[in-house]
């Protein structure tokens, strides 16, 4: 398309995000361009108070609900990374007596307005998005964003968090996959942000300590695996096969002490 355009144009390109691939894109069809940024790009995120909950993957949703029951969390803006997940969370929040909409990237633009203006007006609670809803949306003041996942553009977190308030608070589910998109959030908005377990929900697979350059500092070491384990076998002896049959009658592994079924012939 670009090379069917005369070679003398004036081209303008608007983005709400700038990533890698965006950058590299314009520097094929732009010539000289002049950069104009709105805003700093850490300038929303620093203002509110925010703090990260560490917690395994599979248990995200019972932790999103248990925090939103705890506090008595009625107004939130709730961010997730898939439509499946937009409608999981939903369907929980509605079963538990919550007013709830979505508004997820395959919605309607007038279904998505509606969902936004009974967010605003208060006739629904809990607004479950997608990032697609993080940067258009007109909401202002907003007294809680709640990131059960993180996103993988650094500078997603901050559209998501610059619709709360200066009053407003941030909270974001982080499991031990999302380190790196952790310490990319940090190294945008050059801040270590604070981490508080939840008691009952500790995560098995430790979130590896981040810092504001953008690198992960310490990677926790692995759970053990408290399956049975191989015994060191000396190569001068190894079990013969009149010793294996003789185990196996007797219904016990040779390789450890695990009950195996029993063989019939």
């Amino acid at each position: 398309m670009f090379a069917a355009l005369p070679a003398k144009r004036q081209t303008l390109l608007f983005s709400a995000t700038f990533t890698d691939d965006i950058r590299t894109m314009a520097a094929g069809i732009l010539r000289s361009p002049v950069d104009i940024s709105v805003s700093l790009p850490n300038a929303t995120a620093s203002r509110i108070k925010q703090w990260v909950v560490p917690v395994d993957k599979r248990n995200k949703p019972d932790l999103f609900m248990h925090l939103v029951a705890r506090n008595h969390w009625k107004h939130a803006l709730v961010f997730v990374k898939t439509r499946n997940r937009v409608d999981y969370l939903a369907a929980m929040l509605d079963e538990a007596g919550y007013a709830v909409d979505t508004i997820r990237g395959d919605k309607p633009q007038p279904a998505r307005l509606r969902a936004l203006e009974r967010f605003k007006t208060g006739e629904v609670q809990m607004l479950v998005a997608t990032d697609v809803a993080a940067r258009g949306l007109d909401i202002d003041d907003l007294p809680l964003v709640i990131n059960v996942d993180l996103p993988i553009v650094a500078q997603d977190y901050v559209h998501r968090t610059g619709r709360a308030g200066a009053s407003g608070v941030a909270v974001s589910l982080v499991c031990a996959d999302e380190a790196p998109q952790l310490a990319a959030i940090e190294a945008l908005i050059r801040q270590t942000l604070p981490r508080e377990e939840e008691p009952g929900f500790e995560a098995d697979h430790r979130v590896p300590q981040t810092s504001t350059t953008g690198e992960i500092v310490k990677k926790p070491k692995k759970p053990k695996n408290p399956k049975c384990r191989k015994p060191r076998r000396s190569p001068r002896k190894r079990l013969g096969r009149s010793r294996v049959r003789k185990l196996a009658r007797t219904n016990i592994s040779p390789l450890c002490s695990a009950r195996l079924p029993r063989i019939t012939t």
